[in-house]
């Protein structure tokens, strides 16, 4: 149908059928055939004959204006699909834990925006596992997640290392070398740490199995929530070491090397079957970059 209405738009634009003929570069008896079949199916009349070429019925009139309307359209979507699929254009969706997100994200966000402008990003903040179930559900385009599970739909990319070790303020905080020191600073509690985070209760198993537990748990809902206690000097933390170093460099020490950790990565995440248009690689490359960026400056855990 479309290609009838370019036909019949043609034959109106040059006011006969041989004339639109030659200029669609198909036969006159073809084109007539074409206007027929228009005809047959509005069950109208759309051009009258006449000896100097053709002009347009009433009814017509009203399929050439529909037919301009619609052809317009038409290429206007196909250059907006041809700009999606080429261009640096798009929209996409960037999942990952808030605590993550904060010291991941405002640097590269700030220099990817400026970057490429017409590539619009939004934030879904959500735990590992639900980052990781909104990527394979295509809620999210890419997920930034803490030691995930393989899936036969993901794309699975290494970005960068971690570690969840044990935390205090550093003003007052026993010497690093001092084992028994942190060991018994470490037993007075409270211990704080992220209730929902597995790396937290398998620390604290650790802790309860060399008789280290103290007796006075702090379980909080949010990683920022255990940072501002532990900067309040309230008891030993249980944080990812980056979570603890951005934006109070310092203000917190590693309580000792040889004390419990759990090591972590950080993967991005998208699917196998995504749609890998310009704007997707660019924004793929870029948080691969930024991540493994991240990674040249980890001291390996002892």
């Amino acid at each position: 149908m479309l290609d009838h209405l370019r036909y019949f738009q043609a034959v109106a634009r040059c006011g006969s059928l041989s004339a639109a003929a030659r200029v669609l570069q198909i036969s006159q008896p073809g084109l007539t055939a074409v206007i027929k079949q228009l005809e047959e199916s509005f069950g109208t009349r759309l051009l009258v004959r006449l000896r100097t070429g053709v002009s347009l019925t009433t009814t017509g009139d009203e399929l050439l204006r529909f037919a301009n309307e619609s052809l317009a359209r038409l290429d206007e979507v196909e250059q907006r699909i041809k700009g999606l699929e080429c261009d640096d254009v798009g929209n996409f969706v960037i999942g990952c834990h808030e605590s993550l997100g904060a010291y991941f994200l405002p640097q590269w966000m700030t220099r990817f925006l400026e970057a490429n402008p017409r590539i619009q990003l939004s934030l879904s903040n959500a735990p590992s596992t639900v980052v990781r179930g909104g990527t394979v559900e295509r809620a999210v385009h890419f997920g930034l997640v803490v030691n995930p599970e393989p899936h036969p739909d993901l794309v699975q990319m290494k970005l960068f290392r971690d570690a969840v070790v044990l935390f205090v303020l550093a003003d007052g905080a026993p010497t690093p070398d001092d084992l028994e020191a942190a060991t018994e600073r470490l037993r007075r509690g409270p211990l704080v740490f992220a209730g929902r985070i597995l790396q937290s209760q398998q620390i604290i198993e650790k802790l309860a199995a060399m008789n280290a537990l103290p007796s006075r748990l702090l379980p909080c809902g949010d990683l920022e929530l255990v940072k501002s206690f532990a900067l309040a000097g309230l008891g030993v933390a249980v944080l990812p070491r980056r979570v603890a170093r951005y934006c109070q460099e310092g203000r917190l020490q590693r309580l000792h090397r040889e004390l419990p950790f759990i090591a972590d990565e950080i993967h991005l995440l998208f699917r196998g079957d995504a749609h890998r248009t310009r704007a997707f690689v660019i924004t793929k490359d870029a948080i691969v970059a930024h991540g493994r960026a991240l990674d040249s400056d980890y001291e390996e855990q002892a």
